[in-house]
């Protein structure tokens, strides 16, 4: 299958996960996350390595996001306080966040957002960077 039979098929993928959800600047992420949200931080170890860490941010792998998040799951992270807690999510450029904040809506988590150009947009807004290991939930 050719790139251009597949990209209308992820495209649309891309605007029902993102339809009634209000995206986040990273300025306005900041703002977020000093009002007590979650930011969560979805990149690889490689992809963080090469960007760096959020200040602030929980990474989790994308693989067990549901279950670290899902304030139901044995298996949760223990900031996974409630389905009305708002969580931020964060990728290296937005693309990937807003799948995940689909799958979170649809778990209940309401209040999911993720950042609009993720941590691309992020170092282009000139946000600082952790200068602190990452806290990573395995």
């Amino acid at each position: 299958m050719s790139h251009s039979v597949m990209s209308p098929g992820v495209d649309a993928l891309l605007e029902q996960a993102r339809a009634g959800v209000r995206r986040l600047t990273p300025e306005q992420t900041v703002e977020a996350v000093r009002a007590g949200a979650l930011l969560i931080d979805t990149r690889t170890d490689a992809q963080r390595r090469e960007q760096g860490d959020l200040p602030g941010a929980i990474v989790v792998d994308r693989t067990v996001l549901e279950w670290r998040l899902d304030p139901a799951s044995a298996w949760r992270i223990p900031e996974a306080t409630g389905y009305d807690m708002e969580v931020v999510v964060v990728c290296r450029q937005g693309y990937s966040s807003s799948l995940a904040v689909a799958s979170l809506r649809a778990l209940g988590l309401h209040r999911a957002t993720d950042v609009i150009g993720g941590v691309e947009a992020w170092r282009a807004a000139g946000l600082p960077m952790s200068d602190r290991p990452a806290d990573v939930r395995p």
